[in-house]
């Protein structure tokens, strides 16, 4: 059986941190920002974890765990 290949947009897209969860930065921070208020921009910022109920599919898309 062949080798799974990883999804070439998850693994530009989520990062693995040290204790295994995935890690996410936020939508709709991109483009069209003049119309979102300051304080609606400020909360996109950063980064946040995978929800627990799609950490199976990326994990997935980044064959991790079998």
């Amino acid at each position: 059986m062949p080798k799974m290949k990883t999804h070439s947009r998850a693994k530009k897209t989520f990062k693995i941190t040290g204790s295994g969860k995935v890690k996410r930065f936020k939508a709709n921070k991109s483009h069209l920002l003049t119309k979102k208020s300051t304080s609606r921009k400020r909360h996109l910022r950063g980064s946040t974890m995978v929800d627990s109920a799609n950490s199976k599919m990326v994990n997935r898309l980044l064959c991790i765990g079998g």
